[in-house]
């Protein structure tokens, strides 16, 4: 007997039902395309094309085998990790929020200044903490869920637009792409939102109403700028209606003539949100700091325009995705593969052109807002970049496995080897390089100089004067500057009575070799518009602090080291301390 393939082996295992054929009766085939945990309506939306795409029905068993083997799956990936220490905006801003929700029930942090960020996310660690305990592993596992819940929500959507190969190679390379491995275990709320988004996005292109309704209501209440899904599908209905070779693809646009006002119903419990922030704040999108960094200060041309750019970037190249951008590039100018008697199908048109407008909408609108050009803030139509370059390969490249197995081998690669140029150490697993590096001076410290007056920038700040964030079992007194730039240094020297060590760190990665590293125009627009600086090295904070380097550490490109300063005792000296123009410079 002839092995059984494996696609029909999945397909047996998870019970699909393929529906009926584009010639069969119109009625038939729509009762036969069925979303997985609820009944689709009576047309089947954009994907209703001459493609002739297979639909299939996921029964609710068949969902919850698939979540569980994913779970299983990126925790066993994610075991060495789990016992990680907090970072950067995890520390900063969302666990405190957490922490706060878990202990005093307040939807508003105290012991940060609120963000305005929808709570959803913080509600659900406050949740698991209360159930197993407020243990780091306890975080990590808890956004594991939520990653496995994203993956399941990738398989659905791609299983719906193409097939059953696609969904699966789409499922495993979202997972294995550098940046959403990382991010699958720390406290951000990109993934929950991306997550929604995808549930939600496979109920609008089914046209199912409440589907849509429920999973981009709780996008928007897992972030807020998951409207800009909301706003860019309802634009697009109102616009591709004004196309008339549109409406010979969308065979389901009749059917949903109010699609507009459903899209825009998930606003309204995001704007109860923040009605309910500014009458405990006064305050509706954050902190005045908040807003003008994220908002206010992103607004000028230039900067949007290489903020686009890099936004471009981070989904056709970044982190070893430029091989599969080209692969599926080449991919295009071959003939499509032909199955039996018949050509392979593309996804839908019109599905095609919602991805594209989607894509467009989050590179325009994560140029326009957001101070750090993170490539976190992506996840929402990252998936949809993979899957439909994927469905490309599939369609049109005869060893498309064997492509798909070298990209995936090469974001794997990604994990471990630092890409040539400066990326934010939460991209790949250069964020546990940073928790080993801070443990260990900061281990140092409480060891050695646990009553000192400690000189550091953010986010050690936090690390030292918070212990539940897992890097010291008490809090150390600090003195805070922004960071290690020759300017914050020197106002530091002029105070140095005020601190007794110095822990400095490289707070960004700088490649060794960078081709425009050393070009002063792109030095001056990245000052300008990305708040970027050098740190000094520690010999020469060292010697401006009239210090000696008594611990150092580096790993993979990152540095650290603690610094004695050393003090000199002139009772003809003013204290410095005292001088207005100094005192907000420092808090401690």
């Amino acid at each position: 007997m002839p092995p059984v393939p494996f696609t029909d082996q999945l397909r047996s295992l998870l019970a699909l039902d393929q529906a009926p054929s584009p010639e069969e009766d119109r009625p038939e085939m729509e009762k036969g395309a069925v979303a997985g945990l609820f009944p689709m309506s009576k047309a089947s939306g954009p994907r209703g094309s001459p493609s002739g795409s297979a639909e299939h029905r996921i029964s609710l068993s068949a969902q919850l085998l698939i979540f569980a083997a994913i779970l299983i799956i990126i925790l066993s990936l994610h075991f060495p990790l789990l016992r990680v220490p907090y970072i950067w905006d995890e520390l900063g801003y969302y666990v405190p929020a957490a922490r706060d929700l878990f202990l005093y029930g307040s939807l508003i942090p105290h012991a940060t200044v609120s963000n305005a960020h929808p709570p959803l996310v913080m509600a659900w660690l406050a949740a698991t903490w209360k159930l197993a305990g407020f243990r780091l592993v306890v975080t990590r596992v808890s956004m594991l869920v939520i990653a496995a819940f994203t993956l399941v929500g990738v398989f659905r959507l791609a299983a719906f637009v193409a097939n059953l190969e696609v969904a699966v190679a789409s499922t495993i390379c979202t997972a294995l792409y550098p940046v959403f491995f990382t991010q699958s275990s720390l406290v951000h709320l990109d993934m929950a939102a991306a997550g929604f988004t995808l549930w939600g996005l496979r109920g609008y292109l089914a046209r199912h109403r409440w589907a849509t309704v429920i999973w981009f209501s709780l996008a928007a209440l897992a972030k807020e700028t998951a409207i800009v899904t909301l706003l860019a599908l309802a634009a697009w209905e109102v616009v591709s209606r004004c196309i008339p070779w549109y409406g010979r693809w969308d065979q389901g646009r009749r059917h949903w003539k109010h699609a507009p006002a459903v899209l825009l119903t998930p606003l309204l419990p995001l704007a109860m949100w923040f009605a309910y922030h500014y009458a405990r704040t006064g305050y509706v999108f954050g902190n005045p700091e908040f807003f003008r960094y994220n908002v206010t200060a992103t607004l000028h041309p230039l900067r949007i325009a290489l903020a686009a750019a890099m936004r471009i970037w981070q989904l056709v190249g970044y982190m070893n995705l430029w091989l599969l951008t080209a692969a599926g590039g080449f991919a295009m100018f071959l003939p499509p593969q032909r199955d039996r008697n018949s050509e392979r199908p593309r996804i839908a048109i019109p599905t095609q052109a919602v991805f594209l407008v989607l894509i467009g909408s989050y590179v325009l609108a994560m140029a326009t807002v957001g101070g750090a050009v993170l490539a976190r803030y992506m996840l929402p139509v990252l998936p949809l970049v993979l899957t439909l370059w994927i469905s490309t390969l599939w369609r049109r490249a005869l060893y498309w496995r064997i492509v798909v197995a070298i990209v995936c081998a090469l974001f794997i690669a990604a994990w471990f080897i630092n890409p040539p140029y400066g990326f934010p150490f939460e991209d790949n697993l250069a964020y546990r390089d940073y928790t080993l590096l801070h443990e260990d001076a900061e281990r140092f410290l409480a060891e050695h100089r646990p009553a000192a007056r400690v000189l550091t920038a953010w986010p050690a700040s936090d690390e030292l004067t918070r212990p539940y964030l897992g890097y010291v079992n008490a809090p150390i007194r600090v003195v805070q500057i922004d960071d290690f730039s020759l300017e914050q240094v020197m106002s530091a020297a002029d105070a140095r009575a005020q601190f007794d060590v110095a822990l400095v760190f490289s707070t960004k990665y700088q490649p060794a070799h960078s081709l425009l590293q050393s070009w002063p125009p792109w030095e001056r627009v990245k000052e300008r518009f990305f708040a970027f600086h050098n740190d000094l090295s520690p010999a020469a904070v060292a010697q401006l602090l009239s210090g000696d380097v008594i611990y150092s550490a580096a790993r993979n490109g990152q540095w650290i080291a603690v610094i004695d300063i050393q003090h000199e005792v002139d009772a003809a000296l003013p204290d410095r301390s005292l001088c207005p123009q100094r005192a907000n410079k420092w808090q401690e």
